[in-house]
């Protein structure tokens, strides 16, 4: 499973709605994984208009969040928050399969 903070999911649907898109309708957050950054696996995340096929599909405080299987295997039990800090403030993953991460908080390691 996947999880999501009240104030991450406060934060997604300010940004769907600053964006003129319809947080109650189809459209929702894509959280994934894509090789890369300083540990070896980059956190992704985008506003995407519904699940693609297989995806995983979760609704926390009234936002979809939607993952690929392939990228469920690096996620699961991961929690999507968010931290208001004025410097590297933004969404935050705290994920129980990264073994190491970068000092960003970006990428990890599995």
């Amino acid at each position: 499973m996947i999880s999501m903070t009240e104030l991450a999911a406060q934060k997604a649907r300010k940004m769907m709605q600053e964006n003129d898109i319809d947080p109650d309708g189809s459209y929702g957050i894509r959280v994934g994984v894509q090789s890369g950054g300083c540990s070896g696996l980059n956190y992704v995340l985008d506003i995407v208009e519904g699940a693609d096929d297989n995806d995983r599909v979760f609704n926390y405080h009234g936002v979809k969040v939607y993952c690929d299987p392939r990228s469920y295997l690096y996620l699961s039990g991961t929690e999507i928050g968010y931290d208001d800090a004025v410097i590297d403030g933004g969404f935050t993953f705290n994920n129980p399969n990264a073994k190491r991460s970068c000092g960003c908080g970006t990428s990890f390691a599995v």
